[in-house]
């Protein structure tokens, strides 16, 4: 085993302990009492999702996949922004 191959193994790993904390995530996002909590679960998830996107960047050695993070990054900010301004005005004005 090289030290490549080790790394595309703790790479993976990482990946699979960022899914179960994506998973205690939409728990809270579920059970949140109120609004604020389940937007920043919400936004956790995103969070998330773009770090796993990274490490299947990493482990097959596809940059493109950065580009795609990059995207849902954009996207996954925006509508944050626009979920916190439509329950503060209840509008998107």
């Amino acid at each position: 085993m090289n030290l490549g191959s080790v790394l595309d193994y703790l790479y993976g790993l990482g990946a699979i302990l960022v899914m179960v904390m994506i998973f205690m995530s939409l728990v809270r996002a579920l059970i949140g009492p109120t609004a604020p909590d389940r937007i920043a679960a919400i936004s956790i998830i995103g969070t998330k999702t773009l770090v796993i996107i990274t490490l299947i960047a990493r482990i097959y050695g596809q940059l493109y996949f950065l580009d795609i993070a990059m995207v849902y990054a954009l996207m996954s900010f925006i509508t944050t922004i626009g979920v916190a301004k439509y329950l503060e005005k209840g509008a998107l004005d």
